[in-house]
C-alpha cells in the first residue's frame, strides 16, 4: 500500500540541526495520519505515495520547519501569578486575547520575581535536518479520520 490521504504512516524520524546534532529520534515508530495536518507538510510531501521500506533525508529550512521566531511571543508574567512548582522548560497553556484561544506557552527562564513564558515552538528559527524510515502503511479507519489522529499501535490511545 501507498501513502496517501487518510492513510496511517508509521515512520522512524530523527531530527538534527542543520549542523547535524541530533535533537531527537524516535525510540518507537510514529504513527501519522496523513492529510491531516499531524506533520510538517514537507514531512508529508516527501511521503505521499511511498511504500514501506522508502527512507529519506530531508533538509528543511526555517521556514520549512517551524518558521521564524516571533518575539511578540515571548511575555513576562509575574512569578506570583504563576502556579506553583514552576520549572524552567515547563509547559502552560494560556488564553489568549478576545478570542479566547488556548495558546502552549514554555517557560523559558526564571529572572527573580518574573518568569519569562515564550509562545514559540521550541525549534522556531532553525533549519533541521530530518531523516525518515517509512515502516509500515495502512488505511486509516473511520475514528482516525474522524479524530485527525491515528489511533492504535504506535498512535494515540483514548
Amino acid at each position: 500500500m501507498k501513502v496517501q490521504k487518510d492513510t496511517i504512516a508509521t515512520v522512524h524520524i530523527k531530527v538534527a540541526n542543520d549542523k547535524g546534532m541530533l535533537i531527537e529520534a524516535s525510540k518507537e515508530p510514529v504513527a501519522l495520519l496523513i492529510g491531516h495536518d499531524n506533520t510538517m507538510p514537507a514531512i508529508e510531501s516527501a511521503l505521499m505515495d511511498q511504500e514501506a521500506g522508502f527512507a529519506a533525508n530531508l533538509n528543511l529550512d526555517v521556514e520549512q520547519a517551524f518558521g521564524p521566531r516571533d518575539e511578540s511571543l515571548v511575555r513576562p508574567i509575574a512569578k506570583k501569578d504563576f502556579p506553583p512548582g514552576v520549572k524552567v522548560g515547563g509547559q502552560l497553556e494560556m488564553r489568549e486575547g478576545d478570542s479566547g484561544e488556548f495558546k502552549l506557552y514554555h517557560v523559558a527562564k526564571i529572572k527573580g520575581d518574573t518568569v519569562i513564558l515564550d509562545g514559540n515552538h521550541p525549534l522556531a528559527g532553525q533549519a533541521l535536518r530530518i531523516s525518515l524510515k517509512l515502516v509500515s502503511v495502512r488505511a486509516a479507519v473511520a475514528e482516525e479520520i474522524a479524530h485527525g489522529h491515528a489511533h492504535g499501535e504506535h498512535g494515540h490511545h483514548h
